[in-house]
This record gives C-alpha cells, sequence and structure tokens, in this order.
C-alpha cells in the first residue's frame, strides 16, 4: 500500500464572495443559452452593482450585452449624469427607451396633478424597448427582500408575448438549475441580485469601492413632507397649499421617478456610514421611500403581471 497521502484544505468564501459567484454564474449562464440578452440600467445602486458584476463575469473581454434605461423624463438630474459618464468612461452601449414618446404617440395617458408619476407608464416603454430590441433575456436589480412580489420571483422569470407575469407560472430552479426556455415573442426576466439584501448591496459597494451618484449619500436637499415621506422639492413636483419645502440633511435609498421616490434624514456621507445605517433599520427601501408602492396591499404584483419589472 504505497503512495502518499494528500489532504485538502477546504476553501471557506465569505458571504459576499459567494453571491458574487452566484451572480457570475448567472450571467454566463445567460450569456450560454440566449442570443440577445439586454440589461436594464437606472443607475440606481442596484443596476449599478450588477453592471459591476456583468463586466467582472466577463473580463478581459467586454460585457457582452447592451444597458438599456427606461427614461420616464422625471429623473433625478444626478443620476442622469452619472448614467451619461458611466457610458462615457466604460465605451459601453447605452439604448434609450422614452416614456414621454408613448405619451406623444397617444400609446399611454399620463395622468398629471399633485400626487401622480409616471411610474406606472414605464411599463409601456420598457415592453416597446424589449420588442424594439429583440431582446429574449432582460437582466434586471430586483431582490426578493426588497417587497413581498419581488419575493415570489425566481431568477429567471418566465414572461410571455405580452410581458406579463404569472406567479403561478414559476418554474423550479432545484441546485441553481434555470430553464431559458421560451418561444418567440416571449422573453425571460433574470434577477442576479434576487439572493442580496440591501445591507450585501452596501457592503459590496463599501468593498469594491463602487462609485454611485451622489444622493445616495448625505446632503442638504429642500423637501417637501407628504403622507410620512419627504419628496425632493424639484421641477417635476407639483405641490399641494399650504406644503412648505424646508431644507434638511438627507439620502436616497432608492432611485426612481422624482416625484415619488422619497429620502431619508441621515449624516451618513460615506459608504462605512451608510453600511452602519442600513444594518441598523428595519423597513426595506420601498417600504420607506416609495410612494409608488402605497398605491394597494397587492400594487407591485399588479404592475408585474402588466409587465413591470
Amino acid at each position: 500500500m504505497g503512495g502518499r497521502m494528500t489532504t485538502r484544505t477546504a476553501v471557506t468564501l465569505s458571504h459576499l464572495d459567494a453571491l458574487e459567484a452566484e451572480s457570475v454564474h448567472i450571467f454566463r449562464e445567460v450569456a450560454a443559452q440566449f442570443e440577445r440578452p439586454g440589461m436594464l440600467f437606472s443607475g440606481g445602486k442596484d443596476s449599478v452593482v450588477m453592471f459591476h458584476l456583468a463586466r467582472k463575469a466577463f473580463w478581459p473581454a467586454p460585457m457582452p450585452f447592451p444597458l438599456m434605461h427606461v427614461d420616464t423624463g422625471h429623473n433625478f438630474d444626478e443620476v442622469i449624469e452619472y448614467r451619461d459618464k458611466v457610458v462615457d468612461e466604460t465605451g459601453v452601449q447605452l439604448l434609450v427607451s422614452y416614456v414621454q414618446d408613448d405619451i406623444d404617440a397617444g400609446r399611454v395617458v399620463e395622468e398629471t396633478g399633485v400626487g401622480t408619476s409616471r411610474n406606472r407608464l414605464q411599463t409601456a416603454a420598457l415592453l416597446r424597448g424589449i420588442q424594439e430590441n429583440r431582446f429574449d433575456a432582460v437582466f434586471g436589480g430586483a431582490r426578493r427582500d426588497e417587497e413581498k412580489a419581488r419575493a415570489k420571483e425566481r431568477v429567471f422569470s418566465f414572461r410571455d408575448a405580452f410581458g406579463a407575469w404569472d406567479p403561478r407560472a414559476q418554474r423550479p430552479e432545484l441546485w441553481k438549475l434555470y430553464n431559458g426556455n421560451h418561444r418567440k415573442g416571449e422573453h425571460i426576466r433574470v434577477f442576479p441580485l434576487s439572493n442580496w439584501t440591501e445591507l450585501d448591496i452596501w457592503q459590496y459597494i463599501e468593498r469594491e469601492d463602487i462609485d454611485l451618484p451622489p444622493i445616495y449619500y448625505a446632503h442638504q436637499r429642500e423637501v417637501i413632507e407628504r403622507d410620512g415621506m419627504l419628496l425632493a422639492k424639484t421641477r417635476f413636483l407639483e405641490t399641494l397649499p399650504g406644503e412648505e419645502a424646508r431644507t434638511e440633511l438627507v439620502r436616497f435609498r432608492t432611485v426612481g421617478d422624482a416625484t415619488c421616490t422619497g429620502c431619508v434624514e441621515s449624516d451618513a456621507a460615506d459608504n462605512a456610514a451608510v453600511v452602519a445605517e442600513v444594518a441598523g433599520t428595519r423597513v426595506t427601501e420601498r417600504g420607506a421611500t416609495r410612494a409608488d408602492d402605497r398605491i394597494s396591499e397587492a400594487g407591485m404584483e399588479d404592475r408585474k403581471k402588466e409587465g413591470y419589472f
């Protein structure tokens, strides 16, 4: 019984390394299964982390799919500036699907007045962008911890020819095996950050030193308090009689349409401070700062059934 015995040292990945490896695997799986994938990119923290992971997944080759932004026209200026800076610095292809184009063409009708937003109108622009670019898979930055409808999503989320989501038609994903089968006209929404939490995202941003739009950090801003939320005073926000703007030290936990995305009072001015702040919160960022999710108990699920993110 000759020969030498060898011992193997177990390699334990950190929590963030495991999440990163899972996301990288998902990106590569999509590249192998689909012909024309695309990635939704808003300039928000989740889409920025998703973009960072996608570049890692294919480095040193360029990312093999374009970015697509569904632009409501009511974005925060800082976010659009950041989006354009990312495109200039990385050379990635950016496709923009404008909600205004659908309004002008009469495909959707914009509600006006206090408390309205273009957020729901994004669905038409999203589906049009997918169809025009013939995407058969679309990456999104949604996470299961954000909202209960998103908690129902699989990593590969089947969408029918109308872009609709049926929570009863979800496919099993045992052993991280992903089923991308679909017919012509159908597509798959893919969520590489499904198993990440808001805290994971910020710990990863801190570890990787990822640049973000400045509104994610504490800054002085004019705000209006409405329904328990602080809304930024912008050219898009109509005010009610008696509402007065005041200046507060705030930051944004999530980024969306400026008319329905609130901010929180905060003095967290860097990544370490934000990580500490998020670690102590018990309300998700969408629950705390997104007025569009307060429409009804099933507001997000209803929109997803119509084709929303």
